[in-house]
């Protein structure tokens, strides 16, 4: 589980038979204190393969900077160079993906639609179900 900003625009391709995949670099960022009580940021970059429905949603609706939620599996890639060297790629393959930033009107200005989006495959509640009961 990952949440972060899109490094860049997702970089989408369809290959044989019609199937998107996404692919685009997510920073984390995590802030602590150090001994001394100062302030220090960590940032991660990852990344993130999405494929099939989630590869067209993430073309449709994100762009460099849109912070995510992520939720996936790890893979780990190999092959060999021009050189014949072999290399390495780690990667998360995104199985559900949530956008967090809020959505803008026509206009450009938030709404009162909430802040969040999912956009993946996994059961979401609708809401807080207290605000539908009668007492």
């Amino acid at each position: 589980m990952l949440i972060g900003n899109l490094g860049k625009d997702p970089d989408v391709q369809f290959l044989e038979g019609n199937i998107g995949v996404a692919k685009f670099p997510l920073a984390t960022t995590e802030t602590f204190k150090d001994r001394t009580g100062k302030l220090v940021s960590q940032t991660e970059w990852h990344t993130v393969v999405l494929w099939r429905g989630l590869a067209e949603l993430a073309q449709k609706y994100l762009h460099k900077s849109s912070l995510v939620y992520i939720e996936g599996r790890l893979r780990t890639r190999s092959w060999e160079d021009k050189e014949g060297n072999r290399k390495f790629a780690t990667e998360v393959v995104g199985d559900n993906l949530i956008m967090l930033d809020k959505r803008a009107d026509a206009t450009g200005h938030p709404t009162d639609g909430g802040s969040m989006e999912n956009l993946g495959n996994a059961d979401t509640p609708l809401g807080d179900p207290s605000e539908n009961l009668p007492f």
